[in-house]
């Protein structure tokens, strides 16, 4: 008799070397109702080794590990796994961390600068469609966008000869509705109903927005969207 979880229950991973954090996130996922803890791996290798298993739906990386960077796991995690939402939680919140992780899948970033049963609303989130981002973090993200941003008098000025102009990009009807729904705060769930989809479809949707913008995370998503003026601010 086959002894899984029922598939109700959010299937958790977690890559955190500091021991400390991961018993108590461990008791923390596995006195929740409705979350199962599928495997803990201490190391980059035994994380990369545990992705040849079976997939979970959240996978939770630290960034520090002994042997290496979890950029790497989130990186091969994205690849192997991609209906599976990656979060990092670290204490490394310098602006290069933060990038490599959100270009490499990560959906969500948290310092841990709370209790490891914080954590358990943020999963939640996260495998609902939202994405988890500390406030500092979050700040970061948006004043690295604003320096990309060209200067107000950019649109008036030539354009060099040999410059290579990004072009917008064309969504379909549904594409844009799901987009639209993104920018408001929905999550994938909360999408499906409104749309009368399945969630598996609206997933479909924002993996085929992700790759018409270019992007990796829906921060990105969003922000690329209104630079294009897909939508509105």
């Amino acid at each position: 008799m086959s002894s899984s979880p029922p598939p109700s229950l959010i299937r958790v991973a977690q890559v955190e070397d500091d021991v400390v954090f991961q018993h108590a996130l461990s008791d923390a996922i596995q006195n929740a109702p409705d979350m199962v803890l599928a495997w803990v791996a201490p190391t980059r290798l035994r994380g990369l080794l545990a992705l040849e298993g079976d997939p979970v739906d959240v996978l939770l990386v630290d960034l520090g590990l002994p042997d290496g960077s979890g950029i790497d796991i989130i990186r091969a995690g994205h690849a192997r796994w991609p209906q599976c939402n990656i979060m990092v939680s670290t204490v490394f919140g310098d602006e290069l961390h933060v990038m490599q992780s959100l270009e490499a899948g990560a959906a969500g970033y948290l310092l841990k600068d709370s209790a490891p049963h914080g954590l358990l609303a943020e999963i939640r989130s996260l495998h609902q469609g939202g994405s988890p981002i500390s406030p500092l973090i979050a700040r970061q993200i948006l004043q690295r966008f604003r320096r990309q941003d060209p200067p107000p008098f950019a649109s008036h000025t030539l354009q060099p000869e040999h410059s290579v102009v990004k072009s917008h990009v064309a969504l379909s009807a549904r594409e844009q509705q799901v987009l639209e729904y993104i920018t408001k705060g929905f999550t994938s769930p909360e999408i499906a109903g409104l749309m009368a989809i399945s969630r598996h479809t609206v997933q479909t949707f924002v993996r085929r927005i992700y790759s018409k913008l270019e992007v990796n995370s829906k921060v990105e998503a969003i922000y690329e969207a209104r630079h294009q003026g897909l939508i509105n601010d």
